[in-house]
């Protein structure tokens, strides 16, 4: 009798395993996770907005780590950048094809955040009072 549980499923290519330490996937999975990408491609996911509009739209975020996340999307193919010719150039930026597919997930999680964030400051609360902690919360 087995005294472990095995695991029998066959292993997945190491190249596309984010839980693999050399996954080049890794890296599209931090430009997604980070503190602005998952809001970047939620904004982007009603169509196309301007620079400003989207930087308004994201409480909080800098001019400087709106623009270095944007192209780090653009790079990965989640986010075209369209310039208009003219003085001031307009530019704007939309999700291709491939950002949709990743913006949906993201809009998912978005939604259960807004509907469970006051059962999670509860749990919060509950916690912090068990354990004689105060109140801490991430910016």
């Amino acid at each position: 009798m087995p005294v472990g549980v095995e695991d029998t499923r066959h292993l997945p290519d190491p190249l596309s395993d984010a839980f693999n330490s050399d996954c080049p996937g890794r890296t599209v999975f931090v430009h997604l996770t980070n503190r602005w990408g998952i809001l970047i491609l939620t904004a982007l996911r009603d169509g196309p907005l301007r620079f400003y509009l989207l930087r308004d739209r994201i409480g909080g975020i800098s001019e400087k780590m709106l623009s270095q996340n944007l192209r780090a999307f653009v790079r990965d193919g989640l986010i075209e950048r369209e310039v208009e010719p003219s003085v001031p150039p307009k530019v704007s930026y939309a999700l291709t094809p491939l950002g949709v597919g990743a913006a949906e997930p993201l809009k998912a999680l978005v939604a259960w955040i807004g509907t469970h964030t006051p059962e999670v400051l509860a749990a919060q609360e509950r916690h912090d009072a068990a354990t004689g902690r105060t109140t801490e919360r991430s910016p």
